[in-house]
């Protein structure tokens, strides 16, 4: 009992700590009304830290390692999932380099936030298993209290539009050449001498 004990804590002392920990140890969000990135951190690997509260409620985990049975969707959620956000986790990789896993987050979707990670992104000797991930109110929670709005930003008008650019460019270069006519049609009117 003694010899096992002794092995047990010479093989803990022996492996790295990478290999104890597999957790994100950094998390920063980007999208509409964040008002620039937000960070996330304390251990990722449990809840109770900003960082931990991420990774358990947005599905970290199970998107990145898997996990049986599996919590992850079969398929995108119907419906307008709202805007879309980007979470970029930083993993400590085996050898001290960090494996950058992002992860969608929609967290004004109804009736509950849902996530997406993309197969196959680089994580320790492996790729992440991917998938959609059905959160609870939680999770929106979590985005909230780190900085989010309550609700959904209002769409942007600046920037972005419905209309492709090439045919609001023609749209605009008629309207001028119209308003162009128009203006000389009225000049070449007053400057016609009166009848008499």
């Amino acid at each position: 009992m003694k010899h096992a004990l002794l092995a047990l804590l010479i093989a803990a002392c022996v492996l790295p700590a990478s290999a104890l920990g597999k957790g994100p140890s950094g998390a920063s969000i980007d999208g509409p009304g964040s008002g620039g990135s937000i960070t996330f951190s304390g251990d990722g690997e449990y809840g109770g830290s900003p960082l931990g509260n991420l990774t358990e409620h947005a599905g970290f985990f199970p998107a990145a390692f898997g996990q049986e049975p599996s919590p992850l969707l079969a398929s995108r959620p119907n419906g307008d999932l709202g805007p879309k956000y980007t979470i970029t986790y930083t993993v400590p990789g085996p050898s001290n380099e960090p494996n950058q896993i992002r992860q969608d987050v929609y967290p004004y979707a109804h009736p509950a936030p849902v996530t997406y990670m993309e197969p196959g992104q680089p994580i320790f000797d492996m790729q992440t298993r991917g998938g959609w991930f059905q959160a609870d109110a939680a999770l929106k929670q979590t985005l909230v209290d780190a900085g989010l709005p309550k609700n959904a930003p209002a769409a942007s008008t600046s920037g972005s539009s419905d209309v492709p650019t090439g045919l609001l460019s023609l749209l605009t270069a008629l309207v001028l050449a119209a308003l162009g006519t128009a203006t000389a049609l009225v000049i070449r009117r007053r400057t016609r001498p009166a009848a008499a």
